[in-house]
């Protein structure tokens, strides 16, 4: 399977679930800002809702780092409507709730599973420019930490206004960071 690592996100055009809103979400909203996609299987399973509750207990961070947040799984904008209001959990979220009955995006971002027409758990962390610059699937039974979303999103615009420098394993804002040289080999 080919990596999407920079790799720009291919068009598309969703219906979400926001704000008491049916919305439209297409490529172009991922554009100008910093979005982070949560693909989760299924509305209404049972550690979708406790990464809904993680995000939006975080929400305010991710604005705070000037991204968007969008929790995407294979329901309608309907069935999010429906979740949103019965369920106190996910009743906390302030982001998109994308529906994605078609598995347009779910099989763009190589999450899809087709026996069961689910999504895997996947993250992905994508730039004003829409190029993905993080991501992150696994099993569906590993519920994810939002806090690592938000520490991968600000190392990812960290190296993106610092070029050339790289942040090394475990960094968080405001800490050291290396410049790659010939000087450094051998030596960390």
């Amino acid at each position: 399977m080919q990596s999407l690592i920079n790799s720009q996100v291919q068009p598309f055009k969703t219906q979400a679930f926001h704000n008491g809103k049916f919305i439209d979400v297409t490529e172009k909203d991922l554009h100008g800002k910093w979005s982070v996609l949560i693909f989760m299987p299924a509305a209404f399973t049972f550690n979708c809702p406790t990464e809904v509750e993680d995000a939006a207990d975080n929400y305010a961070e991710f604005q705070k780092a000037g991204a968007e947040v969008y929790i995407v799984t294979t329901d309608t904008h309907f069935s999010h409507k429906v979740w949103h209001e019965t369920s106190p959990a996910v009743g906390k979220a302030k982001f998109p709730l994308v529906g994605d009955p078609t598995h347009t995006l779910t099989q763009a971002f190589g999450v899809h599973i087709p026996e069961e027409g689910l999504a895997l758990r996947g993250t992905f962390i994508i730039n004003p420019e829409g190029t993905i610059k993080t991501l992150e699937i696994h099993d569906n039974a590993i519920a994810r930490d939002v806090k690592e979303t938000l520490r991968k999103l600000k190392a990812a615009q960290y190296v993106a206004s610092h070029p050339n420098e790289v942040c090394p394993a475990k960094w968080k804002e405001g800490e050291s960071t290396l410049t790659p040289s010939l000087d450094l080999v051998g030596k960390i």
